[in-house]
């Protein structure tokens, strides 16, 4: 009888993780892409590689109506949510997020960096709900989390939101010149870069241990990379940090605020002739090549099959380092696979100054996609590993 409560509540949990709307995506072996597709303002491109046993890595496109209201604003929102530890709370980002969004924009009746803020405070919090509920038998996920990447194109301006250490960048064409040039507007949260760790010792005085450098890696209490994310309860609230968590995970020194935050950095930018695309990626990307040299491959190529073409080159190149032919990785199961690369997923999305009307493209649904296998599976019990 347990067992089909919890499968029922897997299906109200995770409603729709298994469904990919009009994806009109394609599966090479490990790889999904759709090569190009229509948003309310321009056309985008999607592709994502597949590494781990369970794709980790959840991603959506969005484009019409931004509120549950008709008179609402319209645009276009772009997910990628990297998942570490487990499926779980990247699948359920991908499933509450945009509806969270679109609640409060009816609230507001307009898009604003108060209405991502919220949604991403009423993800955050429904995912609480769910440990809350399971941990006495499924403790292991409150050691599930998500970084949480959101890019709303809306009105003329761009919003990114971030909360981990997914990429949104942004292709900016020069005049005369002729040449891209590339603009981070995600601010990053990973331990790793230097003003993290001294906010997070600013914030936590009392935890001389905030950060420790472990295996040449600054991790958050010698466990985890990132600071901010979704989920990671067991590192946000003590009481999902004892038994019956396994031993590994709980840590030594107590704590009564949280050690991680969900709270996303939120970048505006008023869109310029000169903006020609932004790129969202996880870090599975950016692993492998820099800002300007994504931009560059975008630029220099056709739009068709762009996303695909950047998790190639990235793939191509984590072969290299590993003194391998791309051919060779390609035979490499999932599972095996995370030893030579993350799972991977990119979005790129372009911007054509002339479609504004709300009439001038239909509304699209897509999600990234990878192996199919039951959603209500859990990853095996390991250690959390940076942000992936």
């Amino acid at each position: 009888m347990l067992s089909g409560l919890m499968n029922f509540l897997n299906a109200c949990l995770w409603p729709r993780s298994d469904q990919h709307s009009d994806s009109g995506g394609r599966q090479e072996g490990l790889l999904w892409y759709r090569d190009s597709g229509q948003h309310v303002s321009g056309d985008f491109s999607m592709a994502v590689v597949q590494a781990n046993s369970l794709l980790e890595d959840q991603s959506q496109l969005e484009s019409g109506s931004l509120s549950s209201l008709p008179s609402g604003p319209y645009g276009t929102f772009v997910g990628v949510y990297d998942g570490h530890g487990g499926p779980e709370t990247s699948r359920f980002i991908n499933d509450h997020m945009f509806h969270h969004l679109k609640r409060f924009a009816a609230e507001q009746q307009c898009m604003s960096a108060e209405v991502i803020k919220k949604a991403f405070q009423a993800t955050e919090e429904g995912f609480l709900a769910i440990v809350s509920s399971q941990f006495p038998t499924r403790p292991q996920i409150a050691t599930v989390g998500s970084c949480c990447l959101v890019s709303v194109i809306c009105d003329g301006t761009l919003y990114v939101a971030n909360a981990g250490d997914s990429r949104a960048v942004l292709g900016q064409v020069v005049r005369g010149s002729g040449e891209a040039h590339a603009t981070q507007l995600s601010a990053e949260h990973n331990a790793s870069i230097e003003s993290v760790r001294r906010e997070l010792q600013a914030l936590h005085p009392d935890h001389p241990d905030i950060v420790v450098l472990k295996h040449n890696v600054w991790r958050v209490k010698g466990i985890i990379q990132v600071s901010r994310s979704i989920g990671d309860v067991y590192l946000k609230r003590a009481e999902f940090n004892r038994e019956p968590l396994y031993a590994k995970f709980r840590l030594r020194s107590p704590f009564s605020r949280p050690l991680l935050s969900a709270e996303p950095s939120i970048t505006e930018h008023r869109l310029q002739p000169q903006d020609q695309f932004i790129i969202c990626a996880s870090d599975g990307l950016w692993e492998h090549m820099s800002n300007q040299e994504a931009v560059d491959i975008v630029h220099n190529h056709p739009r068709n099959g762009i996303a695909k073409r950047l998790v190639k080159v990235a793939l191509q190149e984590a072969a290299k380092k590993r003194e391998m032919r791309y051919s060779d990785l390609k035979k490499i199961d999932r599972g095996v696979r995370r030893h030579f690369h993350d799972d991977i997923t990119v979005i790129v999305v372009f911007f054509d100054a002339g479609l504004v009307s709300r009439a001038s493209r239909p509304s699209v649904s897509v999600r990234g996609a990878g192996v199919t296998l039951p959603h209500n599976s859990l990853a095996p019990f390991t250690q959390p590993q940076a942000s992936s």
